[in-house]
């Protein structure tokens, strides 16, 4: 048996496809998608740092959460690129490793942030006189830095028992990176401390948090049913539609994916998430918050108008 018990020194990564054709048109479609994840992503943290009046803990909270997408979709958007025009995709042990650890460490800090900015909407709309008093920089910075903290030994963890995994030998991934269910499926021992540690991890930073944003947004519901005017219905409504919008896509998919049964967790399924959270969900969220928010579409403006009237 000990002589069975090896690791490898690296991995060959399926991909999604093995069509030429398919894979420049996903070349080009990733690629595009990238950019535009970056140059969302970055421009909601430029606008955040330069205007005064987006210095509220909304806005710090949905900085933290531009700079966790823009760090989750390089550790691996980066590498699937460099892997479209080869025949044989391959990823070091190491790098395969670093990969799963911020993968990871970033997706769960994430899930927490989402939880500490629906406390933010809470307060905001079910205690608004003492919103500012609540909500204090020493508060905010706690919620970051827990969030940041938890999601980084969460992934310390998963990433040593999952790496440490024997493949005896077996070395080709059915994914587009390294991810914990598909490295699992790898493994020649027995996987019941793992299934432990996922289904622990998945409690820790998703069913919690999960729980966590429901409770808020049930006094949320109750809180905005008690006011009597329409107007002020919707007003109160508008402060936590992005929130919303953006928790729904997160949860939704992880929720699906990572607690139902590992029985009925198919590849392909994990290709998808994989791809809707390093690629589609990044992308989307400074959409969802720029376009539905005016304090954030004024300051895009203003800043347009002071580069314009610089110019002249």
């Amino acid at each position: 048996m000990g002589e069975n018990m090896t690791w490898v020194s690296e991995f060959i990564l399926m991909g999604l496809s093995s069509d030429k054709h398919i894979q420049a048109g996903l070349f080009v479609l990733f690629g595009v998608t990238y950019l535009l994840t970056l140059l969302g992503n970055g421009l909601i943290v430029l606008l955040i740092a330069l205007d005064p009046r987006l210095h509220l803990p909304m806005y710090f909270f949905l900085c933290h959460l531009s700079v966790v997408d823009i760090c989750y979709t390089s550790s691996g958007v980066p590498q699937m690129l460099a892997h479209f025009p080869m025949e044989k995709k391959t990823i070091s042990f190491a790098l395969c490793g670093t990969q799963h650890f911020f993968a990871l460490a970033l997706g769960g800090t994430e899930f927490l942030l989402l939880a500490a900015m629906a406390y933010d909407r809470y307060v905001a709309v079910c205690d608004p006189l003492r919103y500012t008093v609540v909500m204090s920089p020493r508060l905010c910075m706690g919620l970051a830095g827990v969030s940041w903290f938890v999601g980084l030994v969460n992934s310390a963890v998963e990433t040593a028992v999952t790496m440490r995994l024997p493949t005896c030998g077996h070395n080709v991934l059915n994914h587009v990176a390294c991810e914990t269910l598909a490295l699992v499926r790898l493994a020649c021992v027995d996987i019941t401390l793992n299934q432990v540690v996922i289904l622990a991890s998945s409690v820790v930073v998703l069913l919690v948090p999960c729980c966590l944003v429901s409770l808020s947004y049930a006094h949320i519901v109750a809180a905005i049913m008690k006011i009597r005017s329409t107007q002020g219905r919707h007003k109160a409504f508008e402060t936590c539609a992005s929130h919303l919008t953006v928790v729904s896509m997160s949860y939704g998919m992880a929720l699906f994916t990572y607690m139902q049964p590992s029985s009925t967790a198919s590849a392909e399924q994990d290709k998808v998430v994989v791809i809707f959270y390093a690629l589609v969900t990044p992308m989307l969220n400074p959409l969802i918050y720029s376009l539905r928010n005016k304090d954030v579409k004024a300051a895009f403006h203003q800043v347009l108008k002071k580069n314009f009237e610089s110019k002249n």
